[in-house]
């Protein structure tokens, strides 16, 4: 049998029939779709926005209960010239990265123990699964009288939202991993660490990646429950100012900037993630249908 006969042979002739893959797109299309794709999730809320606006000023909404978008921008155009909303936002900021680096760590060194060796699952998890279920609210009064109404305790409540999705994705990540892939790995004897870095954590990644997007996620959602324990500064501490003062705009303004804030947050993990992932060769939704 020749070599073009052969298997290496058919490998390098083109499947018959098959047409030429195009070429990419260019660096700068590529950003523009991007950028264009992007633009298109502001459509939804500006019209929400824009019909809010128009219902208000035709008298469907209470101006005491539901202010216009009008107002609650001219409130946070008020908060920034005072120089009070750029303090509020610094320290919420400071807050949910310090929680979001401590929960992570933590639940990525947990997470990778409990995926990898059964004995330590079977020792760790039942407990964390349980502790999981607790809401957020009840380990207020714990942690304020183990550590005090200042910046400990609220980082170490948003700590404890951001850990347990990163833990459970990070270990259902690592118990996921397809056998095939451990075995080509050790039949190149590939063993212990090196297996670990070539083969396990590529695979887990995807769902790290998730598992940090999600944790961010909740991180935000803590951080509110952390700012009300007793804090002087944060978006969490304008929402409840604006309750004792009885201001609804300052209250809307702040959920708003949580919501921003959060969004920008999660795009520039997301698209960090992306990054870390780039080799993955996955099916788009346009290919696959």
């Amino acid at each position: 049998m020749s070599v073009e006969t052969g298997l290496p042979g058919l490998l390098a002739r083109p499947l018959a029939g098959a047409e030429p893959q195009p070429r990419p797109a260019g660096r700068w299309a590529g950003r523009a779709r991007t950028a264009a794709s992007g633009l298109k999730g502001f459509i939804l809320p500006a019209l929400l926005l824009a019909a809010w606006e128009g219902a208000s000023r035709a008298g469907f909404f209470a101006p005491h209960l539901m202010p216009a978008p009008s107002a609650v921008l001219r409130t946070v155009v008020e908060l920034w010239q005072s120089g009070e909303l750029i303090g509020h936002i610094t320290v919420t900021l400071e807050r949910v990265l310090f929680g979001f680096v401590t929960g992570t760590l933590a639940a990525t060194v947990l997470g990778a123990v409990t995926g990898y060796s059964r004995l330590w699952r079977e020792l760790l998890d039942p407990l964390l699964q349980a502790l999981r279920n607790i809401p957020s609210i009840a380990w207020v009064p714990l942690f304020i009288l183990w550590l005090g109404i200042f910046e400990a305790s609220k980082v170490t409540l948003i700590a404890v939202g951001v850990f347990f999705p990163v833990y459970l994705n990070l270990m259902s990540g690592i118990q996921g991993v397809d056998r095939k892939l451990v075995e080509v790995g050790r039949a190149y004897r590939l063993t212990g660490w090196h297996l670990i870095r070539r083969v396990l954590l590529p695979a887990t990644l995807p769902a790290y990646v998730v598992g940090l997007r999600s944790g961010l996620g909740l991180g935000w959602m803590f951080v509110v429950a952390a700012e009300y324990m007793g804090a002087s500064q944060g978006l969490g501490y304008l929402l409840v100012d604006g309750q004792m003062t009885g201001r609804p705009q300052q209250i809307i303004a702040a959920i708003i900037l949580f919501a921003l804030f959060g969004k920008a947050t999660d795009m520039l993990l997301a698209a960090v993630g992306r990054r870390l992932v780039a080799w993955q060769d996955v099916a788009r939704p346009a290919e696959a249908a």
